[in-house]
Order: structure tokens, then sequence, then C-alpha cells
């Protein structure tokens, strides 16, 4: 049993080392693409044109965030096998899942907040332009 186990273990090294690429592809565009742009929809303009320009903006931006969040949950969901195994040969690799896992996690949440603020604030812009 011991020894089904650590081979187990290492098939899983092995599979977690293929999918880690996606997971450094993913992580990297997050942190020198993604998050700059959601930087850039922090400060929202005052009028309902430049707002529906900002819009339009983040939803080609969202799209292609959007496949880098699917495509990150997915190899994440390759790994859920991980939760069975707790040797200390596998902890290293739990530490770096869990990391992307976290990574991938908040920019996604950021991604849903800005979505869903933009929106809002669009929805909000143009129901004063209708009363004015």
């Amino acid at each position: 049993m011991l020894s089904n186990k650590r081979i187990q273990e290492l098939e899983l090294v092995m599979e977690f080392e293929k999918v880690e690429e996606c997971f450094k592809e993913v992580s990297s565009w997050i942190e020198n693409v993604g998050r700059k742009r959601l930087k850039e929809t922090i400060n929202l303009d005052d009028s309902l044109e430049m707002l529906l320009q900002a819009r339009k903006q983040f939803r080609e931006f969202d799209l292609v965030a959007s496949e880098y969040c699917r495509r990150g949950q997915e190899a994440l969901k390759k790994m859920d096998r991980w939760e069975d195994f707790s040797s200390v040969d596998v902890q290293s690799y739990r530490v770096k899942l869990q990391s992307y896992k976290d990574q991938l996690e908040e920019f996604c949440t950021q991604l849903d907040e800005n979505r869903h603020r933009i929106c809002e604030t669009v929805r909000l812009y143009e129901f004063f332009d209708k009363v004015r």
C-alpha cells in the first residue's frame, strides 16, 4: 500500500509539472497585464460618453481576462487530487498550488467586482442623464 501511494504521489508530481506551465502562463499574464489593466479602471471618468467608452474597453479586456481565469480554474481542477496527499515530498507542490489558487481567486474576484462597478456606474449615469 505504501508503494502504491508513493507511485501515486510521483504520478501526481509529474502531472503537476505538466500543468504548471499553464499556471505559469496564467500567473504571468495576471501580473504583467491583468492587474495593470484592472488598476486603469479604478478611476472612471465623469461623463456618460467617457464611461461608455471605458465600459467598451473593459469588455474587450474582460473577454481575455475571463479566458485566462477559465484556463487557470481548469488547471486547478486537474490538481484537485492533491487534497488526498499529505506527505512531506508533496508539500512543496501543494504550497505552489495554493499560491497559484490564491492569485487566481483574487484576480477573478477583482475582475468581477470591476465588471459590476462599471456596469452599475454606467446605469447610474444613464439614469441621471434621462432624468435631466
